[in-house]
Parts: C-alpha cells; sequence; structure tokens
C-alpha cells in the first residue's frame, strides 16, 4: 500500500454546528475541502489503528464521491476495516446502530439531514464515537481548532470500491465491506417490537401511509412495512433514495408533507400517516384528523412505551431538548422518574443513555428515539405509536384525548425565520440577552408574569461538562413560554427560531386552533424581541 501525504491549505470555514459540519456542495467541491475535514477527524482520534470504522449516507448528491475520499483516508490513516453501506446508504440511526453492533471504533456520517440536496444543495459530515452518538463538543472543537492549522493529509492511491455490491474488497491493507444497509436494523426493530400485533393490525384493514420523501428511509419502510409486517404494497411513497430527494425538501413537517396533512384530515383518507428525514433521524406522525406534535409525540410515546415488549419493564428517564415543550415533564413527574432538559443537539443526551439515566429522548424538531441507539431514529418512532395503535385498538385521536385529559394539554409552536442576516440575528440576540436581568418578576401583557429570564446553561449531571448560551428562555409563573434562539443547522445566513409555550390543565380547553392559543405569547415575542421589525420579515419562513 502506497500511502500518499498530500500538502494542503486550511479553510477557514470549518466549524462544526449542532450535528457537524454543513455546507453548500460547491463548498465541499473546492480543493481538498473534503480531505481536510476528515484528516482533522482522524488527527484528534487515539488508538484506532487496526479498528473498524462505520461509514454511511443519506444517497444525497456527493454522498458517493466524499465515501471514496473517506475511505481511502482512512485506509491511510491506519483504520483496519470499513463497513459502508451497499450504494453508500446508511440511515443516521442505523449507523450509530452499526457501530454498537460491531463494536466500531467510531462512523462517518454524510448528510446533512433534512436540508435540500442536488448540485446547488446541502451536504454535511459527521462524525460518531464509539457509543454510536455524534461527537461531544470537546472533540469538534479540537477538529474545528485542527482545521485551521491542517497543512497535509494522507491517502492511498487505489481506484474507487464497487459500492453496489455486498461483500468484502480491499484498499490497501484495509478491508472494505460493503453490507445491506437494512438487515442489522431490521432485526434490532424486532426485537423492541410486537411486529406480531402491527402484522395483526395491517391484516385487520388498517391503512397507513408513510412518506420517505426519496431519502434514505425508503428501503428500510419498504422491507419493514411492507415487507416484514405486511403493510399493502404503496403504503410507502417516494421510497427510492435520490440525490436531489426528487426535487423537494426532505424535512418531514407540515410545509413539506401538506398534501399527507390534507389527506389524513378526509374521511376517506388512511388511519395513520408518517414521514421521515434526509437521514431517517426525524419522523412526523399524524392520525386521521389528528395532527400529533413532536412534543407531544414525546409525551406519548413516553407515557405509553411499556405497551412495547423493549421497553416493558418501564423506562428509566426521559431527557428532551430545552426548546421542546414541557408535555414530558408531566409524564416523568405522574411516571416518578427522571427528567433532564438539554441543549439542542442529540449528543446531549449521550451521556445520560450510556448511565442509564433516561431511556426515551426527543426534541421539538421531529427528532425522538431511545436508548437502542445513540441517535434520534424517524422509523422507531413510527414503530412504536404503530404498536401502541395495535395494542390500545384505539385511534391516534382518541390516545392523543385521552393523554391531555389525564395530564392537561401544552400549546406548542415554533416559528423559523430562515436565512436572517447573520449581523441582525446577532444582533437580536444579544440586545435581548442584555434585556434578561431587567425582565425577571415583571408583569407583561394579560398579566403574563415572569418567573425567570435566562440564557440557558447545561450541566451535564454525568460528566461536570458546562454548555452555557444555548437559548434564551423566558418563563411565566403560569407555565407559558418563550424561547429564542439561532439554529446550528442552517447553511446559509442566520435561522432565527422562535418558540411559544402555553399550559391547559387536565380539565381546560384542549381543542383551541394553536395559533390562536398563543397569539398573545406570539404579540407578546414580537414585542420583546422586535422580529418583524429588525428582520423586515413580517411572517416566518415556516411555522410548526
Amino acid at each position: 500500500m502506497t500511502i500518499q501525504t498530500t500538502k494542503t491549505t486550511p479553510y477557514g470555514d470549518q466549524k462544526p454546528g449542532t450535528s457537524g459540519l454543513r455546507k453548500r456542495v460547491t463548498v465541499w467541491q473546492q480543493p481538498n475541502y473534503v480531505e481536510n475535514y476528515i484528516q482533522a477527524i482522524f488527527d484528534n482520534l487515539e488508538g484506532f489503528s487496526g479498528k473498524t470504522l462505520v461509514i454511511g449516507g443519506d444517497g444525497r448528491f456527493y454522498n458517493d464521491v466524499a465515501i471514496q475520499k473517506a475511505i481511502r483516508i482512512a485506509a491511510a490513516n491506519g483504520f483496519g476495516k470499513v463497513l459502508v453501506g451497499q450504494g453508500g446508504i446508511l440511515s443516521t440511526p442505523a449507523a450509530s446502530h452499526l457501530i454498537r453492533h460491531y463494536k466500531a471504533f467510531g462512523g462517518l456520517v454524510l448528510s446533512a439531514s433534512h436540508n435540500p440536496g442536488g448540485p446547488e444543495g446541502d451536504f454535511g459530515i459527521k462524525y460518531n464515537i464509539g457509543n454510536g452518538g455524534p461527537a461531544p463538543e470537546k472533540i469538534t472543537d479540537a477538529v474545528y481548532a485542527r482545521t485551521q492549522v491542517i497543512d497535509s493529509y494522507k491517502t492511498v492511491d487505489a481506484g474507487d470500491i464497487d459500492l453496489g455490491t455486498i461483500g468484502s474488497q480491499r484498499v490497501g491493507d484495509m478491508v472494505v465491506e460493503v453490507i445491506d444497509p437494512v438487515a442489522d436494523y431490521a432485526a434490532l426493530m424486532e426485537t423492541l417490537f410486537d411486529f406480531g400485533a402491527i402484522r395483526a393490525l395491517f391484516a385487520s384493514g388498517f391503512r397507513m401511509t408513510f412518506d420517505a420523501m426519496h431519502a434514505v428511509t425508503g428501503p428500510y419502510a419498504h422491507a419493514i412495512l411492507e415487507g416484514i409486517l405486511g403493510a399493502p404494497k404503496g403504503t410507502v411513497l417516494n421510497g427510492t433514495p435520490s440525490p436531489d430527494f426528487g426535487g423537494g425538501h426532505p424535512d418531514p413537517n407540515l410545509v413539506y408533507c401538506k398534501d399527507m396533512f390534507d389527506l389524513l384530515m378526509t374521511p376517506d383518507g388512511p388511519d395513520f400517516g408518517a414521514a421521515s428525514d434526509g437521514d431517517g433521524d426525524r419522523n412526523l406522525v399524524i392520525g386521521k384528523n389528528r395532527f400529533v406534535t413532536p412534543s407531544d409525540s414525546l409525551a406519548l410515546l413516553a407515557a405509553n412505551a411499556h405497551l412495547a415488549p423493549g421497553y416493558k419493564g418501564g423506562i428509566a428517564g426521559i431527557a428532551r431538548s430545552m426548546p421542546t415543550s414541557a408535555a414530558a415533564d408531566r409524564v416523568a413527574e405522574k411516571l416518578g422518574i427522571e427528567m433532564h432538559e438539554t441543549p439542542t443537539g442529540w449528543k446531549f443526551f449521550g451521556n445520560l443513555l450510556d448511565a442509564g439515566r433516561v431511556t426515551i429522548c426527543g426534541e421539538e424538531s421531529a427528532g425522538t428515539g431511545s436508548n437502542h441507539v445513540r441517535e434520534k431514529d424517524g422509523l422507531w418512532a413510527v414503530l412504536l405509536w404503530l404498536n401502541i395503535i395495535a395494542v390500545r385498538k384505539q385511534s391516534v385521536d382518541e390516545i392523543v384525548r385521552e393523554h391531555w385529559a389525564t395530564y392537561g394539554r401544552n400549546y406548542y409552536t415554533r416559528h423559523d425565520y430562515e436565512e436572517v442576516d447573520a449581523a441582525i440575528a446577532n444582533k437580536l440576540v444579544d440586545d435581548l440577552r442584555a434585556e434578561l436581568p431587567r425582565l425577571a418578576g415583571r408583569i407583561l401583557a394579560d398579566d403574563l408574569q415572569v418567573a425567570y429570564a435566562d440564557d440557558f446553561t447545561y450541566h451535564d449531571p454525568v460528566d461536570g461538562s458546562t454548555s452555557a448560551r444555548q437559548g434564551i428562555r423566558i418563563g411565566f409563573t403560569d407555565g407559558s413560554r418563550i424561547v429564542v434562539r439561532l439554529s446550528g443547522t442552517g447553511t446559509v445566513g442566520a435561522t432565527l427560531r422562535l418558540y411559544l409555550e402555553r399550559y391547559e390543565a387536565a380539565d381546560g380547553r384542549h381543542d383551541l386552533e394553536t395559533q390562536s392559543a398563543l397569539g398573545p405569547l406570539i404579540g407578546l415575542a414580537d414585542q420583546l424581541t422586535g422580529i418583524k421589525q429588525r428582520t423586515g420579515r413580517q411572517e416566518p419562513s415556516v411555522i410548526t
């Protein structure tokens, strides 16, 4: 094997966000851009000589090119084996499972998640550690520091691997094993859920539709839903991964899945609708005449998890990201289990899961998962919902209404202002942060009294680490909240996110229209932040 050391110069913009480094494809196509970033990752790892590395992605444009580069760099740096999904395909949760199942050293996940694909779209790379979860900040910070001074990378003089053929090949001294991307993941799902009950549900005439959005979960949904579980052919829509996601935006929300929502609101629509995103870690759940918000879905899944074989002994605890509604908190309180509020980013759940402190985790951005992997998992959430429906023999609407009658309802919405000028967005957040000390205790619109106003700081109870400036929280004595934060998943400008929440007790009104129910808070948030005036936007880009 001939190892080549190639001189390079740093790029100043390779700072990872909440889930790896995401940039426009055209940025990644710059000379040595991919090589610099992957080499910087390997330069900050120790003890991987001869070990296994998992590589795979969501099939988006440039996936195949970057995977071949990554394989050659891995061989040159001393990895002993690479496991790669056939066609370069691996959903993010499946990659996490493979790392854990085969005790790999770590993995490279090539995706920009729910961001658009294609030659003019986005691409991303993140590193997952040996527990299967995203690298913690101490690693990503070190990677960024290395990218700023990197002067060479290692590769080997070898041809491309045939990613289409399952089996073993070699790149120099390293074995490359191309594997079925679905098989191990499907086997894991069968240990967690009552597949017999779900098969019987479909056999009884239960109808669902699953939109894979031309993204990575298509092969998984075809194999599990239509194959193992016997859902009728045609249940899975847009099930073939496409480099540009069929020209669509693979984000499972009510904007990009409006046709599904409209169908589920009709008398002739199916009983259940679901979707997943670009890399398979997010989910959308809609019942007939009932959309389930991600925050409510987390609470409902936690409250009913014991109905699935994998969780029959109960759950140890729940964790949610700070902007996610407090609906899950009420479940944890009733069950007498731990509840943790973390910053946004699945990596913050890893320590809690590894320590056995929590079993189910979720984010308001349509990500839920459990201790079966160390990533959020879109198809897992859909299967748990099907398991719950099969056992309770109720509709989604009935299950949701009974939950609210027990725990109360957290009316909740998120307003996204996308591609805002970064200077304007940062100034808005800085000005609001400076105002926080003067807000505590004040009574604002509609007799809302501020209980606390802070910039959220997380103290990890497992390793003692601290993560500051994770989002501005303004909480009120009646349980309402306003949260403002800048997203770390965009690639152009800044995405300003506004989260609004109001609690209605178990015996209260649960049938109000969400935006109307939150109207006073929406007005107050604009008054406090000046979003419309500062950004020039009269409406959010997306409301979820």
